[in-house]
């Protein structure tokens, strides 16, 4: 077993910030500065695009997602275009990943597994779908996986959508699937859906078990002092 650190936001955070932040603590990971990380967060209302991301899957212009409200980053991230939204949480593992879930490939695995048992959690009957990453049910897709894993480092990770306006996912073809559909907790449960921090708990104590990493809670201020560092 690792232990790790569990950060929270208790507030929508804008993206970018983070996102960059996110290179910041990878780094002090790799020099054990820091321990292992996963935080948990929700975004204001973001499109990203990964590495494979193409402008062709943003249905309106960056003007008309300005006039919305929504901003507009391209990420580090495997994969391709996403949205965020306060309602959805955001799981970013920092993690060397070392010889628990040592490839990319077993690390995608895992934080599918992660989103599989927290919709169960739920009720939610959640499945993997062939060449698709990501948990996926009956009514749609409820989890998006797009991370980057450089020197045995992760950084980004999973979003999981709970009780989000899904209208957002409107202005983009989500992960470049033409034709999938994106659901939530709350399109899936209604009036029974959890909020946020009820799903955070479900999916903080999933992490715990599937990655074999006890998380001691720890405020995002505790990581301040490693944010700038190249």
């Amino acid at each position: 077993m690792v232990n790790a650190w569990g950060v929270v936001w208790d507030t929508p955070q804008p993206y970018a910030p983070l996102a960059a932040a996110q290179e910041d603590w990878a780094r002090a990971r790799w020099t054990n500065q820091l321990p292992d990380l996963a935080l948990f967060v929700e975004h204001e209302p973001t499109v990203t695009l990964g590495r494979r991301g193409r402008t062709q899957h943003l249905l309106v212009s960056e003007a008309e997602l300005t006039a919305r409200g929504i901003a507009l980053h391209r990420a580090t991230r495997g994969g391709d275009v996403t949205y965020h939204a306060p309602g959805q949480l955001v799981c970013y593992p920092i993690l060397r990943l070392g010889t628990l879930g040592a490839d990319a490939h077993g690390y995608l695995h895992n934080l599918e597994e992660i989103a599989l048992r927290t919709c169960a959690d739920f009720g939610i009957e959640a499945y993997r779908v062939a060449g698709k990453n990501g948990a996926w049910t009956d009514a749609g897709k409820v989890a998006a996986i797009g991370f980057h894993l450089r020197r045995g480092i992760t950084i980004h990770g999973m979003s999981f959508n709970v009780n989000l306006d899904l209208s957002g996912f409107q202005t983009i073809v989500p992960c470049g699937l033409v034709g999938d559909r994106v659901a939530s907790l709350a399109t899936l449960l209604g009036a029974d859906a959890p909020d946020v921090p009820t799903v955070r708990k479900a999916m903080w104590r999933n992490f715990e078990m599937v990655m074999e990493r006890p998380l001691t809670t720890m405020p995002p201020t505790a990581l301040a002092a490693f944010e700038g560092q190249h």
